[in-house]
């Protein structure tokens, strides 16, 4: 992976977003890195990913990582894994994988349809 904080600063422009050459955005940019090299480039879901791809996955991340420094780091409880489903005498509900990492990770949808064409399914011993 190559992104880098002048990439980032070109791709957000050429997208009418606004982002600094400084040392914060730096620091949300190798944030960012290390959440799509843990999510996808170590992952055995992913294969093949090409490095453009990977890099403007990086500045995508980057982008929430600067808006809401450690957004790809929160810990989350079981209990803040809800929805309010009812107002009169508040109700929730719990939704999705409550007790796993699986169900408090951040997901950012143009990140995944990104990565999506790079998933390997695995079946068992095999990997499609």
């Amino acid at each position: 992976m190559t992104a880098t904080t002048t990439g980032w600063v070109a791709y957000a422009n050429a997208a009418g977003d606004v982002v600094a050459n400084d040392a914060q955005s730096a620091a949300a940019l190798v944030r960012a890195g290390r959440y799509i090299q843990r999510e996808f480039l170590d992952s055995r879901e992913y294969s093949g990913i090409p490095e453009t791809i990977a890099d403007e996955a990086t500045y995508e991340a980057a982008i929430l990582e600067l808006e809401a420094p450690g957004f790809w780091t929160r810990t989350f409880t079981p209990d803040q894994q809800k929805v309010l489903t009812k107002a009169d005498t508040l109700q929730w509900t719990v939704i999705g994988n409550a007790s796993g990492a699986m169900g408090a990770t951040p997901v950012s949808t143009a990140i995944d349809a990104m990565m999506r064409p790079y998933r390997a399914y695995v079946f068992g011993a095999y990997t499609v």
